[in-house]
């Protein structure tokens, strides 16, 4: 079969480009990122309003599958990272390892993995419920999973702050969404083409604005190629074995393939905007701030590359199922 880039795939490799040429300034920065919260907090109204009560209570009692979820995000995925210490100072420097480390005990990313999930058609009320109750169980974890794998600590985290702003951005919108149902309901499923171009424009404004900001903060000319080439394998390989594991644990389970998107889409992403915030407390000062966060940038673009892929092949997959 041969492998071809669907038009999405090529307008998120645009907008990195875009991102890298024409970074946004600060007051073009800041409006975006405030736009960026008032989109993710319409995209979980619409969920919420496109999906019925029984989708959600099924979605959040589906026990087995946040549990797999959690175990990927927590568990095996900082497993897979320890062995990259190995490869410093000799391969990398030993602040790319303790990226690497870093990247591993973050929670899921929220926002692009439920779009992701929605595009593929899978099991939406399942990846909300389990990317916020990783997001809020990660601004604890992270830290306590840093120092066992780094032997380091770091100042506390506004963890009040972060229970507010998923309960206030996450679940109050979707709560809404479900309240209005009975009115908006009909009307986005007669339309799921415009939910769909509304998640994949969520998408683009989170890798733009996400990337505006590295470049803008001059990550690029603060690293050398050989350390960023690197960063990028060693972030697909993570992100195929992770995607590789999640696809087979969710087959020998049994899910079904929407559950399947679930797992693959929550439990391989990792956090940018958790990631950035909570590593600005942790190396607070740190002369190799930049090349801590390597990681986590390279994977993020890569992940939303790949899962821009994986989201059409799996809604191909759903769309012919169910049509059979």
């Amino acid at each position: 079969m041969r492998l071809r880039l669907d038009p999405f795939t090529l307008v998120l490799l645009a907008t990195v480009a875009l991102a890298s040429f024409f970074p946004a300034g600060p007051p073009l920065a800041g409006w975006l990122d405030r736009a960026g919260v008032a989109a993710v907090a319409l995209l979980f109204f619409l969920h919420g309003a496109a999906l019925s009560r029984g989708e959600v209570l099924n979605g959040a009692m589906h026990w087995r599958l946040h549990l797999v979820i959690t175990a990927l995000t927590f568990i095996v995925f900082p497993l897979l990272v320890l062995p990259i210490t190995l490869l410093a100072p000799g391969l990398i420097p030993e602040d790319l390892a303790v990226g690497f480390l870093y990247l591993g005990v973050l929670p899921s990313a929220v926002s692009s993995s439920i779009a992701f999930t929605a595009m593929a058609r899978g099991n939406v009320p399942a990846a909300i419920c389990s990317a916020a109750a990783s997001n809020v169980f990660g601004m604890m974890l992270t830290p306590f999973l840093l120092i066992l794998l780094v032997s380091s600590s770091g100042g506390s985290f506004a963890v009040a702050d972060a229970l507010r702003d998923i309960f206030l951005q996450l679940l109050v919108p979707f709560a809404a969404g479900q309240a209005m149902r009975p009115v908006l309901g009909r009307w986005l499923n007669r339309r799921k083409t415009l939910t769909t171009r509304y998640d994949q424009g969520v998408i683009v404004l989170i890798v733009y604005t996400a990337f505006s900001q590295s470049v803008a903060d001059g990550l690029w000319q603060k690293l050398p190629l050989l350390a960023i080439m690197v960063a990028i394998g060693l972030c697909a390989l993570l992100l195929a074995a992770v995607i590789g594991l999640a696809q087979i644990v969710s087959r020998r389970l049994g899910f079904s393939l929407a559950d399947e998107t679930a797992v693959v889409f929550c439990g391989s992403k990792k956090s940018l905007a958790s990631g950035l915030p909570m590593a600005k407390v942790l190396f607070a000062g740190h002369p190799g701030f930049g090349m801590i966060v390597l990681p986590i940038m390279c994977y993020n673009q890569i992940q939303i590359l790949v899962g821009a892929f994986l989201a059409r092949r799996y809604a191909s997959r759903i769309e012919a199922a169910r049509a059979d």
